[in-house]
């Protein structure tokens, strides 16, 4: 077989597949309603024309895209989920806070490549949701917004050498 001769099914598959981000299937999201396929095709000239073997040919390729579609989704959300990290903070945990020094508007004295990426020991003075939290931030960084995601926070482990002096700045 050429992919090329099943590249047109393989939309029609796609676009007539249950998406759980659109909780649809694109066509019925774009034109408000269910897909005509050759099954509900209601008129006798449809199916003389395409004949039986070839409507079965086409529902059984439409049922194999239809499982290999699935499977790359389960496989694209194992990856997805091998990156996952499962962290929570507790109420009073100090963290430090991840900083992009050429998107920042902290300056560090130093080059952006050479500044440090994460900041702080700061507390962790509310939990606004589960991946939100807000920090207690030291006046001379009063400027920034207070709540941070949890993807830019790291758990804070107690040794004097990671600490910034905030004088310095």
């Amino acid at each position: 077989y050429k992919w090329e001769e099943y590249l047109p099914l393989v939309e029609f598959t796609y676009n007539n597949t249950y998406h759980s981000s659109l909780k649809m299937a694109p066509f019925e999201a774009l034109y408000g309603r269910k897909c005509r396929t050759p099954v509900s095709w209601d008129s006798v000239e449809d199916r003389v024309v395409i004949g039986p073997e070839i409507l079965t040919e086409m529902e059984q390729q439409v049922k194999l895209i239809r499982e290999q579609l699935k499977e790359a989704a389960d496989r694209q959300k194992s990856y997805a989920d091998l990156k996952q990290i499962d962290r929570r903070f507790e109420l009073g945990e100090k963290v430090f806070l991840r900083v992009r020094p050429r998107k920042s508007s902290i300056n560090f004295g130093k080059a952006a490549k050479l500044s440090p990426r994460f900041m702080g020991p700061f507390k962790i003075v509310e939990i606004i949701n589960p991946v939100a939290y807000r920090l207690a931030l030291p006046p001379v960084v009063s400027h920034m917004h207070d709540v941070f995601h949890i993807s830019l926070l790291k758990k804070y482990v107690s040794d004097l050498s990671h600490v910034l002096n905030w004088n310095s700045l």
